[in-house]
């Protein structure tokens, strides 16, 4: 049997498997369990093995690189159009197996222990902080259903939150304050997690080289530094900045046809968490960094003036985004243009 190229339909519990030989013909068809799959795959002669970039690929495709197979992560989105007919197990696994040979398929890189660590740290902060918006809403609806009006802004309610709910106190009936109560006790716990979480990652973008020469970018803080670098390594599955910021969604949506291009919104597409990271600092950017001070500060204040606000902040996030990826990619860090001297 002379396999070249294995498909892995990944699952919890049970694999399929097809492999293909040279020419393209299924060799090889079996469904294996997880210890059955590892055994199997340590004795196959060194091949391609394509999987669907999911949850566990990364684990595994580390483990598989050991035995010195040439292991690729496939996006689902590109293995789709190669189903043919019915969908199920087997026609997924040999879906896989044809995406991987061709020349032109865009793959993901495993990544390490380290990336996946900080990933989910990134992940767990994220969930703590939508857990934190909910208190908070609720908290003030039960407040103004009261008749106890607070402005608008989570950082002015925590700074007034004794005074609050000294008030309530006086105001609303014993059971509600109890409810009340439990919530500011979950919130106060919420802060001193997320406070944890950024000291934890300060912590990390310090110390790493990558996040260090990342921060000298504008508008690029130590949650941008470190998610980029668990999402992407080194940016080595971009040939260039301007691929890094299309896998982002910071390019337009095209729909072209007859030789006219028309252009839509930005695509979203790629990792939303990301993309949102160098929006705000694109924002941030935009009304604190001195313009007069960088190349492409004149720019910044002309797009300003011929577009909406918002599609200003996205073309500025393209830009810093193509601009880090070439600090990551490189190995340098960011070296400021000045603006040339306007003369009189």
């Amino acid at each position: 049997m002379n396999v070249k190229v294995i498909g892995i339909d990944l699952g919890k519990t049970v694999f399929h498997l097809i492999g293909m030989d040279e020419h393209g013909s299924v060799v090889l068809k079996k469904r294996l369990s997880r210890s059955q799959l590892m055994k199997f795959l340590v004795n196959v002669p060194p091949c391609r093995i394509g999987m669907e970039a999911s949850c566990g690929c990364h684990h595994l495709g580390r483990h598989l690189l050991g035995f010195g197979h040439d292991v690729r992560l496939i996006p689902a989105q590109f293995v789709k159009p190669y189903v043919k007919s019915q969908k199920n197990d087997y026609g997924d696994a040999e879906a896989i197996a044809e995406a991987v040979q061709r020349p032109t398929m865009r793959f993901v890189p495993i990544k390490t222990e380290d990336q996946l660590d900080v990933q989910a740290m990134h992940r767990v902060r994220e969930r703590l902080l939508e857990q934190r918006t909910s208190l908070v809403n609720q908290l003030r609806a039960f407040l103004l259903e009261r008749g106890l009006i607070v402005r608008t802004g989570r950082a002015y309610l925590w700074r007034v939150l004794a005074t609050v709910m000294a008030e309530a106190e006086q105001t609303v009936s014993p059971r509600m304050f109890r409810l009340m109560s439990t919530i500011t006790d979950q919130w106060r716990t919420l802060e001193s997690q997320i406070a944890a979480m950024d000291s934890e990652i300060a912590v990390i973008a310090k110390t790493n080289d990558a996040c260090q020469r990342l921060q000298t970018v504008p508008g690029v803080g130590p949650l941008a530094a470190t998610a980029m670098v668990a999402a992407v390594g080194n940016g080595s599955a971009f040939d260039k900045g301007r691929q890094f910021s299309a896998w982002l969604g910071l390019v337009p949506q095209q729909c072209s046809t007859g030789g006219r291009t028309k252009l839509l919104g930005i695509s979203k597409r790629g990792n939303e968490y990301l993309r949102r990271l160098f929006i705000h600092g694109a924002r941030s950017v935009a009304l604190q960094v001195k313009r007069e001070r960088h190349a492409w500060g004149p720019w910044m204040t002309a797009l300003q003036h011929r577009t909406r606000a918002n599609v200003a902040t996205v073309a500025l996030a393209n830009k810093l985004a193509r601009i880090a990826w070439s600090v990551l990619n490189r190995n340098e860090s960011y070296r400021l243009l000045t603006a040339p001297a306007v003369t009189g």
